[in-house]
């Protein structure tokens, strides 16, 4: 496996593990920020798209606590930067 694939695998569990969820697509952004500033440790840019039942009745920074508390320490080395969609099935099923 090479890193990216390592580095989306370990985010991919984490937020499995943490929230159950129905859905989760997590996309590896990271070439189109070659040459960012941030980017020069080596972290990674990212999209991830959940849907959980967890987030049911949650405002948006409170479901983004919960991405970032699965993710916790992989935020200060494998993440650089990482775009949150957080779903309630409810949600996303309109």
């Amino acid at each position: 496996m090479n890193q990216s694939t390592t580095r989306i695998q370990a985010i991919q569990n984490r937020l499995e593990l943490a929230l159950q969820p129905l859905s989760c697509e997590l996309n590896d952004d990271s070439a189109a920020h070659k040459g960012h500033a941030g980017a020069a440790s080596g972290a990674g840019h990212f999209t991830v798209t959940i849907i959980s039942e967890k987030f049911a009745g949650l405002n948006r920074i409170s479901r983004h606590r919960l991405v970032y508390d699965a993710v916790g320490d992989l935020m200060h080395t494998e993440i650089h930067a990482l775009v949150i969609h957080a779903l309630s099935p409810s949600e996303a099923s309109k």
